[in-house]
């Protein structure tokens, strides 16, 4: 099994995510609302605090204050699956303003049903 993390940079796209995942059949998916790093820092602190905030703030969409992390619990021969999902969706991942995708390995669960069973 893995844990896969999904961090979504476009928030409008959630249901659209989540809906592609369940007709792949990964079903169950917590939702987190989160902030980057950068954004959290640059609306903090002045550039003078921060050297590097300047330039970031070009890169940052001014508009979009948070994003959202999709956690699940998939089989390890559904994660291409669950990147196509992903990606068919919002794009390709290379590409800016998509968001960031990982997955670890979970050697120990329990109440997980239906995942690995």
């Amino acid at each position: 099994m893995k844990a896969l993390f999904f961090v979504l940079n476009k928030t409008e796209m959630l249901d659209d995510v989540l809906t592609e995942f369940t007709k792949r059949h990964i079903n169950g998916a917590t939702i987190l609302e989160s902030a980057g790093m950068a954004r959290l820092l640059s609306n903090k602190h002045d550039e003078d605090e921060i050297p590097f905030l300047g330039s970031v703030r070009n890169f940052l969409n001014p508009e979009r204050q948070k994003n959202n992390v999709i956690l699940t619990v998939i089989r390890d021969d559904q994660l291409d699956e669950a990147i196509e999902a992903i990606e068919s969706v919002v794009g390709d991942l290379c590409c800016k303003d998509t968001g960031v995708v990982f997955s670890v390995p979970i050697d120990f669960s329990k109440g997980i049903f239906g995942v690995g069973q």
